[in-house]
C-alpha cells in the first residue's frame, strides 16, 4: 500500500492522512494497519474538518469510518460523500477492542465516571450494567476521553477507548475488551479528490468492488428496475444505503457496493442501464475490497 500511496505524493514526503478524533483514535489504528508507519496523521475535531483538511490540500487523503457491524451506517460520512467530489481509493477493516482506561494510580474499585464516543457507551453497555457505580458520560471522541481525564485528573474518572490511547497519553488499561459483541468491526473507506483519484492505479479485476450513488424518481417500481440492472448481470450487491436529499423532502440518493470493476463489461453496462432511468448516477470509487 506504501507505493501505492507514492504515486500521489513526493517520495521524499510522508502521505498526509486526515481522520477525526485526536491521536490514539481507533482511526489511527486502521490508517497504521491499512498504509503502514510511514504517513503522517492530521487530526481533525469533527467529520466535516476532516474533508475540509483534504478538501483545502492540507493533508491528501482521509481516513473515512462508513459502516460499523454493530452500529450501523455512520450517515454523516455518506452525506460528506455527496457533498464533496471525493473518489474512494481503497478500503479497510479494523477489529474495535473497546478498553477501560484510566490514569496510573486509579483502581477499578475507585471508578464513578467513564468517558466515552456515544457508540462507544453503547457498545460496553452490559459492562457498565455490570458495574452500576460508573456512570457513563458522553465525550466526542474515544481518544479524546483518555485526553480529558488525564489533562484533569478527576478522581474516579475513566475512559473507554483503545490500547494506543492509552499507550499516546500514559494512561493504563485496568479491563480490555469490555465490548458487548467481540464481532465488532468498523469499514474504512480512503478518500482523496477526484483529480487526484485519476493518478492512483485502478485495481485488478479479480477482488474489485465499486462504489456508486444514484437518484430515482419517486415512481412504483423503480427502486426494483435498479436492481434488477445488476441481477440481470450477475453482480453481487454487498451494501445499499439511503440518505433523504436535502431541499427534496421525501426523496433520497441510493449509495450500491457491489463486487466488480468499471473495466469489466458488465459493469458498464449495468451503470449505462442505471443512467437511462435514473437522475443522477456517479461512481464513487473502484478499488480493492477489503478482506
Amino acid at each position: 500500500m506504501r507505493g501505492f500511496l507514492v504515486s500521489m505524493t513526493d517520495a521524499n514526503t510522508k502521505p498526509r492522512i486526515a481522520f477525526q478524533g485526536e491521536p490514539g483514535a481507533f482511526s489511527t489504528d486502521a490508517a497504521r494497519k491499512f498504509l503502514g508507519e510511514d504517513i503522517q496523521l492530521v487530526a481533525c475535531e469533527t467529520f466535516d474538518k476532516m474533508f475540509a483538511a483534504v478538501e483545502a490540500k492540507e493533508a491528501d487523503y482521509c481516513l473515512a469510518p462508513l459502516e460499523n457491524s454493530l452500529f450501523g451506517s455512520v450517515y454523516q460520512n455518506y452525506d460528506l460523500l455527496l457533498k464533496h467530489d471525493f473518489q474512494i481509493v481503497g478500503e479497510t477493516t479494523l477489529r474495535i477492542v473497546h478498553n477501560l482506561i484510566v490514569a496510573s494510580e486509579t483502581k477499578l474499585e475507585d471508578v464513578r465516571l467513564v468517558y466515552s464516543h456515544p457508540v462507544a457507551l453503547g457498545q460496553c453497555r452490559n459492562f457498565l450494567q455490570a458495574n452500576p457505580m460508573m456512570k457513563p458520560v458522553v465525550a466526542y471522541d474515544t481518544a479524546g476521553s483518555v485526553k480529558l481525564i488525564m489533562e484533569s485528573q478527576e478522581v474516579g474518572a475513566a475512559a473507554i477507548a483503545s490500547a494506543s490511547a492509552a499507550e499516546v497519553y500514559g494512561a493504563k488499561v485496568i479491563v480490555s475488551g469490555i465490548e458487548d459483541d467481540p464481532q465488532n468491526f468498523t469499514r474504512f473507506s480512503l478518500l482523496t479528490r477526484a483529480e487526484e483519484a485519476a493518478a492512483h492505479p485502478l485495481p485488478e479485476i479479480d477482488g474489485a468492488k465499486t462504489s456508486i450513488v444514484f437518484t430515482l424518481e419517486n415512481r412504483t417500481g423503480s427502486l426494483y428496475r435498479a436492481m434488477a440492472v445488476f441481477a440481470l448481470r450477475d453482480l453481487d450487491l454487498t451494501k445499499i444505503e439511503s440518505r433523504p436529499l436535502i431541499g427534496r423532502p421525501w426523496e433520497y440518493s441510493f449509495y450500491l457496493d457491489f463486487n466488480g470493476h468499471t473495466a469489466e463489461k458488465r459493469v458498464q453496462n449495468a451503470l449505462a442501464h442505471l443512467a437511462e432511468f435514473a437522475g443522477f448516477v456517479k461512481v464513487l470509487g473502484c478499488y480493492k475490497a477489503a478482506q
